[in-house]
């Protein structure tokens, strides 16, 4: 269980995340959900302690990960995947996925990583950004399960794509959770998250206001919609 109290973050003098409280459990999938500018990223960055001022506690694995460097974070297998995907133009697919080393017990190994995503292997000798968007969130997902994360902070893996390949993501994520890994999953699209995560929250201004049960979300979908404005 990751459990956030209090969790205040400031950009510069801006203060972005106020009194954020919020539980991860394990082996869930739990979305954050909030328009361009809520707080969404904030959160997962300061889960990865790349914040450079903050206050509150996010206790993981009986530490308080602020207290950590990002380094030790990524070490009790947190990773981040963030928005732009990461991935090195100059690089095959292959040594994309193979760059950042093991740092973690318990991940994925590469032979389950194929299984999970076959055109990753069958793809392998290409560029990384001659892959399709689809094609290149898979490999940034990859590339972290390879590392050793159980824990995967997921920045809006849908953003830009076509709504089959956001069909083929919502599988994959299903089937990591099925695999017992924790996933906080950052999204502004509602209807993509209703059935994968088992809890929702909302954020505005960085502030959560609202957690959702997986059936609660489902019966308010359209409210959820107006808050996100999409």
């Amino acid at each position: 269980m990751l459990e956030i109290r209090s969790l205040n973050a400031w950009y510069g003098e801006s203060h972005v995340l106020h009194d954020l409280d919020m539980d991860v459990p394990e082996g869930k999938v739990v979305s954050l959900l909030g328009r361009n500018g809520a707080g969404k990223t904030t959160t997962m960055r300061t889960l990865m302690g790349l914040m450079d001022r903050t206050t509150g506690r996010i206790n993981y694995g009986g530490s308080d990960l602020l207290k950590l460097r990002p380094d030790r974070i990524a070490r009790k297998g947190l990773a981040l995947c963030p928005e732009d995907r990461g991935i090195f133009p100059s690089l095959t697919v292959t040594e994309n996925l193979f760059l950042p080393p093991v740092i973690a017990e318990g991940g994925m190994p590469i032979e389950h990583i194929y299984e999970l995503f076959p055109n990753i292997k069958e793809r392998g000798s290409s560029r990384g950004t001659d892959l399709s968007g689809g094609e290149q969130q898979m490999l940034a997902i990859a590339r972290i399960l390879r590392t050793g994360a159980r824990f995967l902070l997921l920045d809006e893996p849908t953003e830009g794509l076509a709504p089959v390949i956001v069909q083929q993501i919502s599988r994959t994520l299903a089937e990591i959770k099925e695999r017992g890994y924790t996933v906080l999953l950052v999204e502004q699209k509602a209807h993509f998250v209703d059935g994968i995560a088992d809890v929702h929250y909302l954020i505005e201004n960085g502030s959560i206001v609202d957690r959702l049960e997986s059936a609660e979300f489902h019966a308010n979908i359209d409210r959820v919609d107006k808050l996100l404005g999409v």
